[in-house]
């Protein structure tokens, strides 16, 4: 039986509504902070679309109101499951900007799971954006999702094996500069900017990296790369040859 939920999430930002309006309403914005690839079509009742792991889903703009409101609607899956967005940006003294998140939506089967995911996962996305908007304006990203396998057990270890692979201690921590070392790919110079359970993060001048053990157990990297002349399909296939190199398949 499905489960009805809602996080939401609120900030402000040094950014310009125009900014953060880009950032949420277009398809090359979405794609250079959010999960997966999108396209969206700007008007209200336009269709949004999201690639993802062999995934699509297809959302409604119910509500398009630039700068200020965009609100999107899933379609129901077979189990009644779907996605709400909707974000509200407000223009505030200083330059500044307020953002609000509101996800809600409904939840399949292994709904408590997929919750206790989402409640760690959307704090994450939302700071993405925050720091997409304040480090990257003007610049769209390649997003890099790349999967390696499922790993059963505590988060713990699976975060443990990432910090191997990239060369860092057990205490590594949020402002942290790094110097990563993943095998087989170049060094990566930067800060840490994001430590929890499941997710581990790093932003330089020229990317945001995402290191992920999903709530599932299938560990991926959700990176968006801003340089000239990224090779995406490139760039994915060495993360998962990497991937499967520290978890072992």
């Amino acid at each position: 039986m499905g489960h009805p939920f809602e996080i939401e999430q609120e900030a402000v930002v040094d950014a310009t509504p125009e900014q953060v309006w880009e950032a949420i309403s277009t398809g090359p914005g979405l794609s250079s902070w959010f999960l997966g690839r999108y396209e969206i079509e700007p008007r209200e009742g336009g269709t949004a679309t999201l690639e993802f792991g062999g995934f699509t889903d297809v959302a409604t703009v119910t509500t398009w109101d630039p700068p200020n409101r965009l609100v999107t609607r899933g379609e129901p899956g077979p189990d009644g499951a779907f996605h709400h967005f909707d974000y509200t940006v407000d223009r505030r003294e200083g330059g500044r900007t307020g953002v609000r998140w509101l996800h809600s939506g409904m939840l399949g089967d292994d709904w408590e799971a997929e919750y206790e995911g989402m409640s760690e996962g959307d704090p994450m996305y939302f700071r993405k954006l925050l720091e997409y908007v304040t480090y990257f304006p003007g610049r769209y990203a390649t997003p890099v999702d790349a999967f390696g396998p499922n790993v059963p057990g505590d988060k713990d270890a699976a975060m443990a094996v990432f910090r191997r692979g990239l060369g860092l201690g057990d205490d590594v921590a949020e402002g942290d500069r790094v110097h990563l070392s993943p095998e087989g790919l170049p060094p990566i110079d930067g800060v840490v900017d994001e430590v929890s359970a499941s997710f581990l993060g790093v932003r330089t001048d020229d990317a945001l990296y995402r290191f992920i053990r999903g709530y599932e157990g299938t560990v991926m990297v959700g990176h968006h790369l801003f340089g000239d002349g990224v090779d995406g399909e490139r760039a994915v296939a060495d993360w998962s040859d990497w991937l499967s190199k520290q978890f072992g398949s």
